[in-house]
């Protein structure tokens, strides 16, 4: 599984791999498999790729794996006011004192900045072509093995100003690419829609309660299902 914190963020921050809540072990443990989670906070969908081509734990999973779940694009899809290539480097500011001014600044810019909802993090069309190359890269080096994409989920971050005027788009360029290659989708914003405004949810307005991993579970193994001679052969 490739993917952000969504994966392993609770309703009250991020959990290790192992915790049995998350959805990635919810669906392992209902399939009986073990699962390889290689997800960080704030991943997109170049994240993913350069994870899956540089990762050495990706590269020992991928000969044993029953499917692949592609679950990036959540942050392509948000308003980013600082390009990703410039917010990114902030943390690499010199000497440390620069670089607490530097989040600063940019953390009380980043929610009035938020609504005019552009630029997003990652372009739609820059976030297909990475998972394209992915599933490329995946194809040739076995045919056979599942792939199962995922939609953005929602959200009602104030840090994002509430904004996801970049689903849409993300949305509909992925679905064409999924549709175009016959990879069963996972819609992660129908999954956690009640969720997110349940107030079970994380109060950082992005990350999920665990009703959310429960529901997204239920999704991909839903999603799983129609790829199931595949996965059998894999088992």
């Amino acid at each position: 599984m490739l993917g952000d914190s969504l994966a392993y963020y609770g309703p009250e921050g991020g959990l290790p791999a192992d915790d049995p809540r998350i959805w990635p072990n919810l669906v392992a443990a209902e399939l009986g498999w073990d699962v390889e989670l290689v997800a960080r906070i704030g991943w997109t969908c170049r994240d993913l790729y350069w994870a899956l081509t540089q990762d050495p734990r990706v590269w020992a999973a991928v000969p044993r794996a029953g499917a692949v779940v592609f679950a990036t694009g959540g942050m392509d899809s948000l308003p980013s006011p600082l390009p990703t290539a410039l917010r990114e480097q902030i943390r690499y500011l010199r000497p440390p004192a620069l670089r607490r001014a530097v989040r600063s600044v940019y953390g009380r810019l980043q929610p009035r900045l938020a609504p005019l909802g552009w630029p997003v993090a990652l372009p739609p069309r820059v976030s297909v072509d990475y998972l394209e190359q992915a599933r490329t890269a995946l194809a040739h080096l076995r045919p056979e093995l599942p792939v199962v994409a995922t939609l953005p989920a929602v959200h009602r971050a104030e840090a994002y100003g509430r904004i996801h005027a970049g689903r849409a788009p993300a949305v509909q360029a992925t679905s064409a690419w999924a549709e175009s290659h016959g990879l069963p989708l996972v819609d992660l914003g129908e999954a956690v829609r009640l969720d997110i405004v349940s107030g079970s949810a994380n109060p950082d307005g992005i990350h999920w309660g665990f009703d959310g991993h429960t529901a997204v579970a239920s999704a991909v193994l839903t999603a799983l299902d129609a790829t199931a001679p595949a996965t059998a052969r894999a088992e």
